[in-house]
């Protein structure tokens, strides 16, 4: 099974929180995601791929997304959600996820609870733009528009996502290693 580049977004947009980081709780965190307008239809397309694998290799599939703490469809159809733990160093940091791969991640200055940012990734070719909004110190959500080309052709993704603070004990979820430079 292809991986595709919209799969590893979820994933690398947390980091786009970093510049105001110091506003949210350290502890587990859940970050949801979702495509509206067909763009979840990719997401519900792997979970239907998934339903259709050998047991055997439904469970690697499986075991694959927990040890990455993420869940397919456990926000409604078209979401995937993943666990993160946030250590307050990491918030002091600016540090609430790993950019994955060869991505960059820009913001602008917090207007009251709101702040713009980007993304760029070149390896595999996407980028986007949106705004985050600070709910409070336990929820934030982000709307976002994704630029992407897959099998050459360009093309466009609505991604809205939510984070929602679900408690100060990460339990056996660890906090992202940073990765060395």
């Amino acid at each position: 099974m292809k991986r595709h580049p919209l799969f590893a977004l979820p994933f690398l947009l947390a980091s786009a929180l970093a510049a105001n980081a110091q506003t949210l709780k350290p502890g587990l965190w859940e970050v949801s995601s979702k495509m509206p307008g067909g763009g979840g239809n990719q997401i519900d397309a792997l979970q239907d791929e998934l339903a259709k694998m050998p047991p055997e290799q439904r469970k690697m599939m499986q075991d694959m997304l927990a040890k990455k703490n993420a869940t397919l469809g456990a926000a409604g159809p078209g979401s995937i959600s993943r666990k993160i733990c946030l250590t307050q160093e990491m918030i002091a940091r600016n540090q609430l996820s790993r950019t994955e791969g060869d991505c960059t991640t820009t913001t602008s200055p917090r207007v009251g609870n709101t702040m713009k940012m980007a993304f760029a990734c070149s390896k595999s070719p996407s980028s986007g733009e949106g705004q985050i909004t600070y709910v409070s110190s336990e929820a934030y959500a982000i709307k976002m528009t994704i630029s992407s080309a897959i099998k050459g052709k360009g093309e466009k993704t609505d991604m809205e996502q939510s984070g929602k603070w679900m408690g100060a004990d990460c339990g056996s979820v660890q906090p992202i290693a940073t990765p060395k430079k």
